[in-house]
């Protein structure tokens, strides 16, 4: 089986909810990364055999947004683009799915992807189709009603959404509110200080954002951390289940953003001259109890490191995407690991947001360029995933 190789890892920087980037499409936030991919590795769009894109809040304003990203950013007709979807960790499925792809031999040079507009997910309706005959029409919230319909309610019961999960696994592990605060105070300080220093110039991409009046401007870099934030900031902040835990500022944001790169067949890169940065060693994914769906990385991790016959110590690096701060440290508990010198050096989740379809690959590149920069090997990305599952992988640096 070839190896697959990551070539050129880039995301745009991560938008807050309304934010700077709500007026870009989500076709153009993916297609932002698409292009810079192509001009920074310089391969020749035609040898690009498919497009893999991740999006978990799809709409048909933009159907199957890995092809519309692929004409978007002006590849030939003739590359095709798929879309994937599996919540929270669709970004890393990107990623793997275009691996297999590779390895197996079904294609030599794939982009893979991920994207989120979640200021643009839009309102609908299940009433209409067939007409109304009296009585009110019912309008869903997109964002909200997909974590409230994360698992089938006949079997699981009724969830109210995931910070029900969150809450669910701080009362499991014992998760004081101190605790969540302060894992989020660390989370804030390290995506500030990784700006500060200059190590995502690397992986960052800006956007164009248009302007009502004028040009349009750069967005450059990302607008949801606090350098500022504080135990007695966000102490502050009330929960947002009464007696909980979770509050907003211990949680993941609501993001915009999109991320890319080239999944690359081994025996091709010399040919297409290409700098591969790593290449995927394995993946697993597994299932949990949706209310407790933080948990997931737990079984996804032990499986993953049991097939590769590797363990948390030959981790050089570790991003546990950060849903939620308690939900994070329960993982922790659950791995019985906890070295914080190598989890989310740079900040996570809580600090640089949660684009959905997005994180799994803003992850990889965040993860990559720090991998290179302290010369490591393994780097370890895992993720919960709303409706009870955890995907986890590991990549090995060239």
């Amino acid at each position: 089986m070839r190896k697959a190789a990551i070539v050129t890892p880039l995301r745009t920087p991560v938008g807050t909810y309304g934010g700077s980037l709500r007026p870009v499409s989500v076709e153009e936030l993916a297609a932002t990364t698409v292009r810079a991919v192509l001009d920074r590795s310089g391969i020749d769009p035609s040898r690009i055999d498919d497009v893999v894109f991740a999006q978990s809040y799809a709409s048909s304003e933009t159907p199957c947004v890995g092809r519309w990203a692929a004409l978007q950013a002006g590849l030939p007709v003739e590359v095709p683009g798929m879309q994937l979807d599996r919540r929270c960790g669709g970004g890393l499925q990107a990623v793997v799915t275009a691996c297999m792809m590779v390895q197996s031999g079904a294609a030599d040079v794939v982009i893979a992807g991920g994207v989120e507009s979640m200021s643009n997910i839009e309102y609908y309706t299940t009433d209409l189709r067939w007409g109304k005959r009296a009585g009110n029409v019912t309008m869903y919230d997109r964002l909200d009603r997909g974590r409230e319909r994360s698992q089938p309610v006949e079997r699981f019961g009724a969830i109210s959404g995931m910070i029900e999960t969150a809450e669910n696994l701080a009362r499991d592990y014992g998760i004081s509110r101190e605790a969540a605060d302060a894992f989020a105070v660390r989370s804030h300080q390290r995506a500030a200080a990784a700006w500060e220093s200059g190590r995502f110039n690397a992986e960052v991409v800006p956007v164009s954002v248009p302007q009502k009046k004028g040009d349009p401007k750069l967005f450059e870099c990302d607008e949801g951390f606090r350098a500022d934030a504080s135990m007695d900031s966000l102490g502050k902040l009330r929960a947002l289940m009464k007696g909980g835990t979770v509050t907003a500022g211990n949680a993941s944001q609501q993001n915009d953003a999109s991320a890319a790169c080239l999944i690359v067949a081994e025996d091709k890169l010399q040919e297409l001259n290409l700098t591969p940065m790593a290449s995927l060693v394995g993946w697993a994914v597994a299932g949990c109890e949706p209310s407790r769906m933080g948990i997931g990385p737990v079984p996804a991790v032990k499986k993953l490191l049991a097939k590769l016959g590797l363990s948390m110590q030959d981790m050089d690096l570790v991003e546990i995407n950060e849903a939620f701060a308690c939900q994070v440290l329960a993982v922790l508990q659950g791995l019985e690991w906890d070295d914080h010198d190598r989890l989310n050096v740079n900040g996570s989740g809580i600090s640089l947001g949660h684009p959905i379809g997005a994180t799994g690959v803003r992850i990889l590149a965040t993860l990559l360029h720090e991998l290179e920069r302290r010369k490591g090997r393994y780097g370890l990305e895992t993720m919960c995933i709303g409706g009870g599952q955890g995907i986890a992988a590991v990549f090995e640096r060239y």
